[in-house]
């Protein structure tokens, strides 16, 4: 397997670094050859040997065939929105409402409505539970890179641009039809983003607005600077992604037809908390404090949590490490039972 360097183009955006999907046979392998680097790559034909991969290059009517054989008739939620917006599914104007509607559609419905002849509206199905909504489908269609336990969706629609956003998790995006076009800027960029409400949002997470905006708009001075900066791979089918956690990523599905199947974990968890959650906590904990306090737990951060320094107990014997020491077998669940214990004390 070799990784390969990305490259810039003429208006100097990277390229993610490229692989095959040769040599990647496990989660382990996957972690340690991939992922623990937290640098988007591309793995080119990961599922090119997929059956419903092989279906789209027959043809886009076998493609359908093969998925109705799935459906159990489950009701789903779809976007709706009118062929004008192009697919940009994104805010009203005013930031209050949305371009779309939501609708709930049979399955088998939706997508006689996205196969069918074009039309003035345009149809976007997204992040659907495959085990729920089409169950065996994912067991014909499997990346031995993901762990067993991972529950894939599915992503069904018309040309589409999905804003540029994070997810809180790993996230392998496998393209089963048409083109899409990943656009991706590192975590560190987040305060040139100019990000939107975080709990009033498209799909559950927030967006850049800046991203969204168009070239040099007056409102998001601050990201001209990193537009730049973006890191762009496109993808056929066959083809596969993988987006580390808290990397910005705008989607673009550029064909008439496209699909998607993807898989959300955390490649690195050890435990049930998520680092998200942290976050928020620190949100109430921390935010609002004046300044000089907050420059002080951040110190403690960088030494307890982020380790700038290494260990923060380096100076002593590992026996002596007690909590800080390894979170396994032990000091993982006597930190938690701690902490659920200050928490339900308040």
């Amino acid at each position: 397997m070799r990784l390969c360097d990305g490259r810039r183009d003429t208006k100097m955006s990277m390229n993610p670094s490229e692989i095959s999907a040769e040599g990647l046979q496990d989660p382990d392998t996957f972690r340690r050859e991939v992922a623990e680097a937290c640098r988007p790559v591309v793995i080119r034909g990961l599922v090119r040997a997929w059956p419903a991969v092989v279906a789209v290059q027959e043809s886009m009517d076998r493609f359908k065939e093969y998925l109705l054989q799935f459906d159990e008739g489950h009701v789903t939620e779809v976007f709706v929105a009118d062929a004008r917006i192009a697919g940009k599914y994104y805010y009203s104007d005013d930031l209050k409402g949305f371009n779309f509607e939501r609708r709930q559609l049979k399955f088998a419905e939706a997508l006689d409505r996205i196969f069918a002849p074009p039309t003035r509206t345009t149809i976007y199905m997204g992040s659907l539970p495959i085990d729920r909504l089409l169950p065996g489908f994912a067991q014909q269609n499997y990346v031995p890179i993901v762990p067993s336990e991972v529950v894939p969706r599915i992503w069904l629609g018309h040309a589409s641009n999905v804003a540029c956003h994070y997810d809180t998790f790993d996230n392998v995006a496998c393209v089963v039809a048409g083109t899409r076009r990943f656009t991706l800027y590192a975590p560190e960029t987040i305060g040139d983003l100019y990000v939107g409400p975080i709990d009033h949002t498209m799909a559950g997470q927030p967006v850049s607005l800046a991203a969204s905006a168009p070239e040099n708009d007056e409102r998001y001075p601050r990201f001209r600077a990193i537009r730049e900066q973006a890191w762009i791979a496109e993808l056929h089918p066959g083809d596969a992604i993988y987006i580390p956690k808290l990397w910005w990523h705008q989607v673009e599905a550029l064909s008439e037809f496209n699909a998607m199947v993807n898989y959300w974990w955390d490649v690195f968890s050890i435990g049930p908390d998520a680092p998200s959650t942290a976050l928020l906590l620190s949100m109430i904990t921390i935010a609002e404090r004046p300044p000089a306090e907050r420059q002080a737990w951040k110190a403690f951060f960088d030494h307890y949590v982020f380790r700038t320094n290494g260990h923060p107990l380096a100076h002593l014997p590992p026996e002596q490490h007690g909590v800080l020491g390894p979170l396994k077998p032990h000091n993982y669940g006597r930190i938690r039972a701690h902490i659920m214990q200050l928490l339900r004390s308040v």
